[in-house]
């Protein structure tokens, strides 16, 4: 027996060497840690149990039958994250670049079967160069398998991708389809095709991080919803972020001890809206200021800054927060911030996170450009994914909620459960200027009879309470009882059960 236990140690061993010392020590000259580094950071000490250690490709092809590592290119397993179950794999650059086989399409795949039947999250440390050329098509089907498992598992357990190294070819597309992809600053890209093959087709001279760097999918294309400076803070906010989300569909919002008071006051904020309506003001200020201990995890901050999405806790129990952002654009909405807001709320209902949402809203964002790139169509995005959302969805409008925005940022015609309203708020279809001007067209050339009309267009709608009177809003409440009112609202809500018509799925306009 001392014999076969001594083998077993032995292999475990060399499967845990990857592809070798000396790779090893490339991947931490570029600032990388290895695969099982990786997965060690991530989960609690101790707590991984690796699966499929041993598998080798079964390719024979160009050679490969004299070249075979254990493990081939991908460690996966399961673990904990403070305490609850998560599922893991991460790929291993230091074995054929990660590159995915058919076998090691098989080693995620499992992991993915059993994330889905045990209802537990599922995480991607991604590392890899895309497919291995020597498999040809069977790698591709590798491909295709994983990519299914990633849309059956949507909408049933969280799925969260992490772009740790290059991430090319196929290898983007199984990111794509989860919840959430996250990048570490200058070490890793994602992109189809690569630099070579851009300058090959078009012409074009481009480097990784130009064509596909973080830089680039958290500012401009959205594809990542944060970066973060190396591996280890990468690692470490997403044990953050997973103690915000439920393990899946079935399963409650967590609850965490909070020392935070629910019914605490914030005199500070009677004082956050300026005097000025042009005036802008941090509606991050607001939300740090109302969740429990000013814990905020900010989802794509990078991005359509006029609209902030994110998680925090009230009482101890996660929300989705959704909020316009007077600072950027003065907070109108646009085609990216719609979108970026549609996909966050629907999210959030697919895993029964209540919605909070603080609007301070003047209308959609006018203009050529946006017409011509489908605003009607992305705007239509968020007022659909607000409008079926059956979650706890509380509204407190700060200031300005006009026009149709007023209708599409969780308003009661909507199905908004409990709709609040500063004192300062001002509901109307639009704008005092604006809407005197067009009223009193024939006025236009007396400028002393136009501004008394804009007073009076003020007084009448430039406050809550005709909105009130209508009971489109539930009551007018002081800024500074936001967090109590708020939290209060969605204790009340806890037991909410709506149920939408029976349909196969809907069909939002993508």
């Amino acid at each position: 027996m001392y014999e076969i236990i001594k083998e077993l140690e032995d292999r475990r061993d060399v499967a845990r060497l990857g592809g070798g010392e000396r790779r090893i020590e490339a991947q931490h000259k570029r600032g990388k840690l290895t695969a099982r580094e990786r997965i060690d950071l991530l989960l609690d000490e101790g707590s991984f149990e690796e699966f499929d250690m041993f598998v080798e490709h079964r390719c024979t092809d160009f050679g490969m039958a004299e070249t075979k590592y254990p493990g081939d290119g991908v460690v996966t397993g399961w673990g904990t994250v403070n305490g609850r179950t998560v599922y893991v794999f991460a790929k291993d650059f230091t074995v054929f670049g990660g590159s995915l086989s058919e076998t090691h399409a098989s080693k995620i795949t499992k992991i993915q079967d059993m994330a889905v039947q045990n209802r537990s999250p599922c995480i991607g440390l991604f590392d890899a160069g895309g497919a291995r050329i020597q498999e040809g098509v069977a790698a591709l089907g590798g491909y295709g398998e994983v990519f299914l498992r990633n849309v059956l598992a949507s909408g049933v357990i969280p799925q969260i991708s992490v772009i740790m190294g290059p991430c090319a070819g196929g290898d983007v597309y199984s990111p794509a389809m989860t919840d959430f992809i996250f990048m570490v600053k200058d070490t890793s890209y994602m992109f189809v095709t690569g630099p070579d093959v851009v300058k090959t087709v078009t012409n074009e001279t481009v480097t990784a991080e130009q064509l596909g760097g973080a830089s680039v999918h958290t500012v401009k294309s959205s594809i990542a919803d944060k970066a973060f400076e190396n591996d280890v803070e990468a690692l470490l906010q997403m044990r953050r972020l997973i103690d915000f989300l439920p393990s899946s569909n079935l399963a409650p919002v967590p609850e965490m001890p909070s020392f935070d008071d629910a019914e605490r006051v914030e005199d500070s904020l009677d004082t956050l809206v300026p005097a000025n309506p042009n005036q802008p003001y941090d509606m991050k200020e607001l939300i740090t200021k109302v969740a429990d201990e000013g814990d905020f995890f900010e989802i794509q901050d990078r991005f359509a800054g006029n609209i902030v999405t994110g998680f925090a806790r009230l009482d101890g129990r996660t929300v989705g927060i959704i909020a316009n952002q007077p600072t950027v654009l003065a907070g109108v909405l646009d085609s990216d911030a719609s979108r970026k807001a549609a996909r966050f709320v629907r999210f959030c209902d697919c895993f029964n996170i209540p919605l909070v949402t603080f609007v301070d809203v003047p209308g959609f964002l006018p203009g050529t450009a946006q017409e011509y790139g489908g605003l009607i169509k992305h705007g239509a995005k968020l007022l659909f994914a607000y409008a079926e959302a059956t979650v706890p969805k509380v509204t407190v409008i700060t200031r300005k909620a006009y026009g149709g925005a007023y209708d599409v940022m969780s308003s009661k015609h909507i199905r908004g459960d409990v709709n609040y309203a500063w004192p300062s708020a001002e509901i109307a279809v639009m704008g005092p200027k604006g809407a005197a001007e067009i009223l009193y067209r024939a006025e236009l050339g007396d400028a002393d009879k136009i501004k008394r009309r804009i007073e009076d267009y003020e007084n009448r709608f430039a406050n809550p309470f005709v909105a009130a009177e209508r009971g489109y809003i539930d009551d007018v409440i002081l800024p500074r009882t936001t967090r109590k009112r708020v939290t209060r609202a969605l204790n009340m809500l806890r037991h909410k059960k709506t149920e939408n018509p029976w349909k196969k799925h809907d069909n939002i306009p993508l």
